[in-house]
């Protein structure tokens, strides 16, 4: 579980990093992509958010802190994630499913922190 739970940290802090401190250059996009990330850079606050709570996530994964938190925070972002690259652009969908099936698991591990969460009332 720590393994899994690593990796997915230290994927999410190395996505949020790259694309925060600019450190490599937008891959050329086109079609229904190009729409998608059009759209999502021109509202100005969605990306600088979207990867600060990437970050956030991530070490908290890392460090092992506040894990059933993290796992809750970052599940849309992962739905997001997988539905983008299942329906628009392909080329990231094995990353995307093991994004779902990690964060899966890291919350599996910590589902008796997330009981109050599923109870109804």
């Amino acid at each position: 579980m720590v393994i899994v739970r690593t990796l997915l940290g230290l994927l999410f802090i190395f996505a949020s990093v790259v694309v925060l401190f600019d450190l490599v250059e937008k891959p050329e996009l086109s079609g229904v992509a190009k729409t998608f990330n059009d759209g999502i850079f021109a509202v100005g606050y969605f990306i600088p958010m979207l990867k600060i709570v990437e970050l956030t996530c991530g070490i908290l994964f890392v460090i092992g802190r506040f894990v059933p938190l993290a796992t809750v925070l970052i599940a849309p972002v992962i739905v997001n994630i997988f539905m983008f690259h299942a329906f628009i652009d392909n080329s990231g969908l094995p990353v995307a499913i093991f994004l779902v099936i990690a964060n899966i698991f890291v919350a599996c591990s910590y589902r008796d922190a997330h009981r109050g969460l599923l109870a109804a009332r």
